[in-house]
Formats: C-alpha cells, structure tokens, sequence
C-alpha cells in the first residue's frame, strides 16, 4: 500500500540511480572513492565496498550521480558503476578524480574515451610515506609537495624532476614510486590553474564519507548490500539537496567557461601527448 513512508523511500533510490537522468548537462570532473562497510554474504561477514561517484557540472556545480555496493579491485565492477551512468546520460567527463585501484584505468579507458585519470595526491602521499622511516617523512611530503605548489604547468613538471632527482640517492624506492606515477599525479596541470586544488585529489568527498561512516557505525554489520545500499542512497541524497541550494558555485562560471576552450593535451607530459594522438 502507498504511504508517505514508502514513496519517499522510491524517491531516494531514484534520485541518485537508474531513475534520474544525468543528460541535463556535462560533467567534466567525476571524483570516485570507496569506504568499507560490513555486511553478511553467504553466512560470512565480510568487508564491502561502498564507491560514490559525485560530479561538477560545466556550470560549476556539485552533484552526487550515483553509488554501488561490491568489489572495488576488479576492471568489472568499475566498468559496470560507470556504464550505470552513462546509460542514464552522463557525458562531457574531461577527468576522473580516484585512489588506485585495480582495473580503474582500463574502465575509464573503456567508458569514457579521451578522459585522463587524476591519482589522488593525497592517498599517493600516504602510500610513499610508509616507504621512509618516521623521521624522514616530514622532509620527503615537504620536498613533494613543493611539485604542487607551482604557479604553472611547466613549472610543475620542472619541479617533478627536480625532486625525482634529488630523491633518487637517499629514496630510491620513494623516487621510483613517483616516476611511475608521473602521468596519472600530474593530470590536474592540464587544466585551468584556478580548478587544480579542487580536482588534484578526493578530498571533496572526504566529508560525505565521514557521513556515510558516523551513520553506519551505528548499525555495524549490516544483513546484506541492498541494506547498506538504502542507508548509504540516504545520506548521499541528503548532501545532493545540500549542494543544490548552495549560494555559491563550486567552481567559479568564469572558470569553467575557460575550461570550455580548453586543449588539455597541451600541458600533458610529452608521453602523455604522443599515447593521445596516437589513440
């Protein structure tokens, strides 16, 4: 029977999946995190992913587009959470904004030809870290910070090297580590200056991840997907409406109408560039 209750209920799986189109307008930049939840599978309680997919429109906007209850580490699940939303009319998408994770890449590659990926610095910091000793670790984030601290393109790549280099005796695995990142850390400086805080990292969803986490540590563990689905659809329809009165954009009109004339190829690393025109 209908009750008040229960169509509310519809609304909220709705807005954030398969019911509510997304063709409204483009999406440059998607941010896509997970946290860990609990929940029972075949009698075992286990640890499920929880992957929120969120977006800032061509107008400078923030959106949540979606989420998905499963297994972050496989090219699959990806390939399906961004497939979900392009069906419902996601387009435009210039740079996807995650943590590593398995299969990532070769999803984006898959569903949304010619964007880059943005590696968030922050996770990256934390998993260099853990290579130096404690009394290391203030000076090598220093000295890697500095890489993202330039005023322009150019000057970030210069810096890249410069700190590669002056890492490479004493670190060499930190070194390493940078230089195989290179490409996917630095997609940011392809785009207007004025937008490389916002999308250098998935900070932007930290908030909204504390949320889901403050709300479902009450529960614990939860008796299977479709629970944590309908709490977490909860929470993130609660930040989507927050974010649709907000009195100031996100990113600024003028800023992304730069983003509108802009070649992101031209301030890729050279490597970069040459996998683009080739593809």
């Amino acid at each position: 029977a209908w009750s008040p209750v229960s169509a509310y209920r519809e609304y909220l799986l709705s807005v954030v999946r398969r019911a509510r189109p997304l063709n409204h307008v483009e999406f440059p930049y998607i941010y896509a995190d997970a946290t860990y939840l609990k929940d029972r599978v075949g009698g075992q309680v286990v640890s499920r992913a929880v992957v929120v997919v969120t977006g800032i429109t061509i107008t400078g906007e923030r959106e949540v587009l979606g989420c998905a209850v499963g297994d972050t580490e496989t090219e699959t699940f990806w390939a399906e959470t961004f497939r979900s939303l392009r069906s419902r009319g996601l387009s435009g998408v210039r740079l996807v904004i995650s943590d590593h994770h398995e299969g990532l890449k070769a999803a984006i590659a898959k569903c949304f030809v010619g964007a880059g990926w943005q590696r968030c610095r922050v996770h990256f910091m934390r998993n260099v870290l853990g290579k130096v000793t404690k009394t290391n670790s203030d000076m090598v984030a220093a000295a890697i910070r500095t890489i993202f601290a330039q005023p322009t393109a150019e000057d970030v790549q210069a810096q890249f090297d410069r700190i590669v280099d002056t890492l490479a005796g004493q670190f060499p695995d930190v070194a390493g580590m940078l230089a195989a990142a290179r490409d996917d850390l630095l997609q940011f400086a392809a785009f207007p200056f004025e937008h490389w805080r916002k999308i250098w990292s998935t900070n932007p969803l930290e908030r909204l991840h504390r949320e889901i986490k403050r709300r479902t540590d009450v529960v614990g563990v939860f008796p299977n997907d479709a629970a944590i689905d309908r709490l977490v659809t909860a929470v993130i329809v609660e930040q989507h409406d927050e974010w649709a009165v907000a009195e100031r954009r996100y990113l600024s009109e003028t800023s992304m109408a730069r983003l509108k004339q802009h070649t992101p190829s031209s301030a890729l690393p050279a490597a970069t560039r040459r996998k683009r025109l080739a593809s």
